[in-house]
């Protein structure tokens, strides 16, 4: 489905709908900002997670976080793309901590929602550029 390319225009748009129909399953209660996400693995293994807010809000967990773990959790260890989509808001791009998530399971593409329901590609290394990763623990 999407190995290391970069989605078609209508497979990205498929992928932001499918993660705004997600999102109707957010946990919430408190920013009313309601995000999903769609992981993809290079076999075209999809993974689906929702953002779970906290009254501890440091204990939020962000939909793309959602997808990437429940991806773990069944062994997959190289994601291809993420989506994002939201609710509750024209344009929805994931924060910092999910980039570096992202980052870590060598995923090269995200997939957002933009303005006026556009739907943007990008590499993730232009939105994390010059990022750490598991190659700069090594000698």
């Amino acid at each position: 489905m999407i190995e290391n390319r970069p989605p078609a225009a209508g497979e990205a748009g498929e992928l932001v709908d499918r993660a705004r129909r997600i999102a109707e399953r957010a946990y919430a209660p408190y920013s009313q900002f309601r995000v999903g996400a769609v992981a993809v693995a290079p076999d075209g293994g999809v993974f689906e997670g929702v953002n779970v807010e906290n009254a501890a809000y440091g204990a939020t967990i962000c939909a793309e976080a959602n997808a990437i773990s429940t991806a773990a959790a069944t062994g997959v260890r190289q994601l291809a793309t993420v989506a994002v989509g939201a609710l509750d808001t024209d344009e929805c791009y994931p924060c910092g901590n999910c980039r570096q998530l992202m980052r870590e399971f060598g995923v090269e593409h995200v997939v957002v929602q933009g303005v006026g329901g556009r739907v943007r590609i990008h590499r993730l290394d232009d939105l994390l550029p010059h990022s750490f990763g598991p190659e700069s623990l090594r000698p």
